[in-house]
């Protein structure tokens, strides 16, 4: 144990990421079964050894050289609490009786309503997991590759509830789920949403993971989110993340996922808030014949900043996986995109596409994309590539010239882009509020 031997001499490595973890672990864990509080006492003392001899990632490191965390760095955060509020305007019609609700991390059980679903499906905090998957848990919880990433270390080690949905076999579940974590406070505070999906063999689910702002949308705080995903054989996921924080927000999430044999897993990601926001998307294939889809839109204005890094690692053979990422930017904002795909020799027979779609709405905008493939296998059909580019003025003049305005022109082209993605969400109601948010940046200089 040589890591604990060290520990006093590295304590105060970075004293900013420790004084972090003093804070999330004041956040009491929630009262449950001595048995789940035990466990998630022992996720707290395996992971906080990591905290102790991390720091918060720079510039200088290569994962990270393009989002600067210094903002951050700043900010001193008070202790969070859990007030009642109203969620009236945030319910998905599609989920009103399917949904647990976090409100600044902690459960609101008189927000939450789960009473239209069938037998054989779980969806609840910890407190309300059955005794049945309470052994079972240990086995998911925490245990996905990439745990010792410092954001997901931060988050384990000040674990103190979870948003839990528990699809058993060969259960097809029709309606949405609708996980959302409300921030709702004026004081910056941090907060750590955990979830945890598990498909069970030949089930079928859609997951909503949503992050709103409740306050005005200058609120400062941190959400620190993880998600873990584990789709077992000849299952299917369908995974919608919306990411809507205050303007001045900092939002970090990472979402790990693995693939069982021949199973299916399908995310849209679609970020628009925060002041920093960045998504860390893995997904780790268990078994062969998986299928992968990634798409992604991020839409940012005014001096945003968002990153989105995914990796995709393939160790099975007849993999099949598309990624297709679309960038907004306008004004002074920064969009970030880093996608790996991994196709080691195991991996042959795989079909991987990747594209990263960038539109630049302001010469003062910044794009840096970097998609990747890896491949060492030799019997696979993979290809990436990347565009940047603005608004073409002669698709402007022509819109002109049927009689459409100018400020209409750049609208239908801006929701032309995002629709390839938006369109594709399979909740009706999503796509007609993402559709209209979309507007708004179309407008910027």
């Amino acid at each position: 144990m040589q890591l604990l031997s060290n520990l006093e001499e590295l304590k105060d490595r970075d004293a900013y990421l420790t004084n972090l973890l003093t804070q999330c672990q004041a956040q009491k864990i929630a009262v449950l079964e001595p048995e789940l509080v035990l466990l998630l006492q022992e996720l707290r003392d395996r992971t906080s050894p990591i905290i102790h001899i991390a720091t918060l990632p720079t510039t200088r490191d290569e994962e990270w050289r393009f989002t600067d965390l210094s903002a951050l760095r700043q900010l001193n955060f008070s202790e969070n609490t859990s007030p009642q509020i109203d969620i009236t305007a945030l319910i998905l019609p599609e989920a009103t009786n399917s949904r647990l609700v976090f409100v600044n991390g902690v459960y609101n059980s008189q927000l939450s309503a789960v009473t239209d679903l069938p037998d054989g499906i779980t969806v609840s905090n910890l407190a309300g997991l059955p005794l049945t998957h309470r052994s079972g848990i240990k086995k998911y919880l925490a245990q996905q590759q990439g745990s010792s990433e410092v954001f997901t270390a931060l988050n384990t080690s000040g674990i103190s509830d979870v948003a839990v949905v528990w699809v058993g076999k060969n259960i097809v579940v029709d309606t949405p789920i609708h996980l959302l974590f409300v921030s709702t406070s004026e004081q910056p505070v941090v907060s750590q949403p955990r979830c945890l999906v598990v498909a069970e063999s030949g089930s079928k689910v859609t997951v909503v993971e949503e992050y709103k702002n409740a306050v005005n949308a200058d609120t400062v705080y941190f959400t620190n989110s993880v998600t873990e995903i584990w789709v077992e054989e000849n299952a299917e996921v369908s995974h919608t993340r919306i990411e809507q924080e205050s303007l001045e927000a900092f939002h970090i999430g990472k979402t790990a996922v693995s693939q069982a044999r021949a199973s299916r897993y399908t995310c849209y990601a679609v970020s628009l808030g925060g002041k920093l926001s960045r998504h860390n998307l893995e997904v780790f294939q268990a078994g062969e014949q998986t299928d992968t889809n990634l798409f992604g839109l991020t839409a940012l204005s005014g001096n945003q900043i968002g990153d989105t890094h995914s990796a995709i690692a393939l160790n099975y053979p007849h993999g099949t996986t598309n990624q297709l990422h679309k960038c907004i930017v306008s004004e002074k904002s920064h969009g970030v995109f880093n996608g790996k795909v991994f196709v080691p020799k195991p991996a042959q027979l795989t079909n991987a596409a990747q594209l990263n779609r960038n539109l630049l709405l302001s010469s003062r905008a910044r794009i840096d994309t970097k998609p990747q493939l890896e491949i060492t296998a030799d019997n696979v059909k993979c290809s990436h590539g990347a565009t940047v580019s603005q608004l073409e003025d002669d698709e402007i003049f022509y819109l002109q010239s049927r009689g459409i305005n100018a400020s209409d022109a750049r609208n239908l082209l801006v929701n032309a882009f995002a629709a390839e993605i938006v369109n594709q969400l399979p909740i009706i109601s999503l796509r007609e509020s993402l559709n209209a948010a979309v507007k708004s940046f179309s407008t910027a200089s």
